[in-house]
């Protein structure tokens, strides 16, 4: 397989999942600054210019964060990356969806990418407290939704993936995390397999 990434992105997730699998497949990276999302190349690939993208062992590529953690819980079931149950396995899709399109996608955007959800410079500041407003209110749904200690759902699941990487942005951007979102970044930092992949993809865990 063929994993497309961007080293500390939302691709970060899916890394730590292929990993906790003990998948072999093959990491492409992709930089966004120099806009290889964009090429010919990329696009034949992933025609919506995003990452990540998981290309399959049968040529097939998946897109979308909460799509290629899904196949990989459901490919591997012996993993109980998903809790196996109606009840919890939406509770991890909810999650995992809350972290990656609200989090990520309305709030981090707007910091990150600000220039997307304003048309004057002037308005970068606005945007970009806008953005981080966004993200300390989700964090603190997602706080009352964790428990004060251990794995979103009690077991590690594609869940934890999804909103590790989320934490580790505020952690890199100053946002603070409230209380039970910081015990659970925390927690994950200690997982052998989340420390080899943040020193695979440049970072110092300390």
């Amino acid at each position: 397989m063929k994993l497309y990434m961007t080293p500390g992105s939302c691709s970060t997730g899916i890394h730590i999942l292929l990993e906790e699998l003990d998948l072999v497949f093959e990491a492409h990276l992709v930089n966004l600054m120099a806009g290889d999302h964009t090429t010919p190349e990329y696009l034949a690939i992933n025609p919506k210019a995003t990452i990540p993208t998981l290309v399959r062992n049968d040529g097939g590529a998946l897109t979308e964060f909460q799509a290629i953690a899904y196949w990989l819980a459901r490919s591997h079931p012996k993993a109980k990356l998903l809790p196996g149950d109606p009840d919890g396995d939406a509770q991890a899709i909810e999650l995992m969806a809350y972290a990656v399109g609200t989090i990520h996608g309305q709030g981090f955007a707007r910091i990150f990418t600000t220039d997307k959800f304003a048309v004057n410079a002037a308005d970068f500041d606005t945007v970009k407290t806008q953005g981080q407003g966004i993200v300390n209110q989700a964090f603190a749904v997602v706080n009352a939704m964790l428990p004060p200690q251990g794995y979103a759902l009690g077991a590690f699941s594609i869940a934890d993936a999804a909103l590790f990487y989320v934490e580790f942005w505020a952690d890199k951007t100053g946002i603070p995390l409230p209380d039970n979102c910081l015990a659970h970044y925390r927690l994950m930092l200690t997982r052998p397999v989340v420390r080899r992949v943040l020193m695979e993809e440049g970072y110092r865990v300390a």
